[in-house]
């Protein structure tokens, strides 16, 4: 414990030099790498802002910084569909201070909730049915403020990494935005307001997105289609830094080292959804089918998401990697992805809300049957401890980068 209060003591001795106001430096300075996971949802993404608002609110204590934003403690940010818009705005540069984010947590929340019924726009809803030669919503209200708040920031301009996966429809393959790949890539070093709207365009919802960079042709869809929890997506690029022996992910001095990965995952909420008797089943129609698959294929994919996570962080004491998951496994039903009613908007606010206060639950990858666990307290209790870790954590690599340099101690 004397321990904890030296090294608060040192954090506050280290304000006064501003080392806590730079860029997170590299993994390479610690032995963790930290990640944040943001779920595809569309009007739900109100569930994960609260969260991220939280999480961000605990950091500015912590950090006894009122500027403090998520992407000045997290290595990789990876979201999709509407998580992907989250995770661009959190990470894009703000244009009248460069050093800052684009949109803190608080105002991505408000985005949601006073631009949403423009997105999602009933009235220009009218008439429409599933099988008008159409998009229920022409999405031109999402692409003028996605380009408004991204202006003309590109993937390397970003404040931390970003891992964005879309789907293109030309090709029929996955596209991943990944920052770590734009070397080796420069066709994805995409505006982020081209890879925010292909990643959104939710496919019936909203228009696929066409956009030429250079002379590479983007023809993409929601990012769902092709990974609606991105959570694996971030941790493979995270992997293939590692195996590819990053300087920026492994220490020269020390490759043997054992490195640790923290992963913050958020979900927009998941519906249950019906089941059928097998013995009844011959009964059913191609037709009935499609909306039981729909749900069936979404579900199954969220749980094998989890399945594999699983093998990254085994719920054991002695596992070195960490991994939180806020989500709320029973969503109210009357919810749609694109109902943005008052009523459903309150609702989703509540839902995020009262989330925080849920005990932290782990999805059973045996069963598939989410289960609490008691001895991590309440979902906001973990983000407040998860605050602490991030900031302890940055401290340590700034010092460490600056005793490297062999320039003045970080820490007197």
């Amino acid at each position: 414990m004397a321990n904890i209060f030296l090294l608060f003591a040192c954090v506050l001795a280290s304000q006064v030099i501003g080392g806590l106001n730079t860029k997170l430096p590299p993994p390479s300075y610690g032995n963790t790498i930290t990640i944040l996971s943001i779920d595809g949802g569309g009007i739900k993404g109100i569930i994960p802002s609260v969260v991220l608002e939280r999480l961000e609110n605990a950091l500015k204590i912590v950090s006894n910084d009122e500027k403090a934003a998520v992407a000045d403690f997290f290595d990789v940010i990876s979201g999709t569909s509407t998580g992907g818009l989250i995770a661009a705005m959190l990470a894009a540069p703000n244009s009248n201070d460069p050093t800052r984010p684009a949109s803190t947590a608080a105002e991505i929340l408000k985005f949601y909730l006073e631009f949403g019924p423009s997105i999602f726009n009933q009235t220009s809803a009218i008439g429409w049915n599933q099988t008008s030669p159409r998009p229920k919503y022409n999405g031109k209200f999402l692409h003028d403020k996605a380009r408004e708040i991204l202006k003309e920031s590109r993937l390397h301009d970003t404040l931390t990494n970003l891992v964005i996966p879309a789907f293109d429809i030309l090709k029929v393959h996955p596209v991943i935005f990944s920052s770590f790949k734009i070397e080796e890539v420069p066709s994805l070093d995409a505006k982020l307001s081209d890879i925010s709207i292909g990643t959104s365009a939710a496919p019936t919802l909203l228009p696929p997105y066409y956009f030429k960079d250079g002379d590479r042709e983007f023809h993409l869809v929601d990012g769902g289609v092709a990974a609606g929890n991105p959570a694996l997506v971030a941790l493979s690029e995270v992997a293939q830094q590692l195996n590819s022996k990053n300087p920026d992910f492994i220490r020269v001095k020390n490759s043997n080292e054992p490195i640790k990965i923290v992963l913050l995952s958020l979900g927009c909420g998941r519906l249950v959804p019906p089941g059928v008797d097998a013995r009844i089943a011959h009964l059913l129609s191609a037709v009935q089918w499609i909306p039981l698959g729909v749900l069936g294929l979404a579900t199954a994919a969220a749980d094998m998401n989890e399945y594999h996570l699983a093998s990254v962080f085994p719920d054991l004491p002695s596992s070195e990697n960490y991994y939180l998951r806020v989500e709320e496994y029973n969503l109210d039903p009357s919810i749609g992805f694109d109902d943005t009613s008052k009523e459903s908007l309150e609702k989703l606010v509540k839902a995020g809300e009262d989330l925080l206060e849920q005990t932290v639950k782990t999805l059973d990858v045996t069963s598939f049957v989410p289960h609490e666990k008691p001895s991590e307290g309440t979902n906001d209790e973990a983000l407040k401890r998860l605050a602490r870790f991030l900031y302890i954590e940055k401290v340590l690599r700034l010092k460490t980068k600056s005793m490297e340099k062999g320039g003045r101690p970080f820490v007197a």
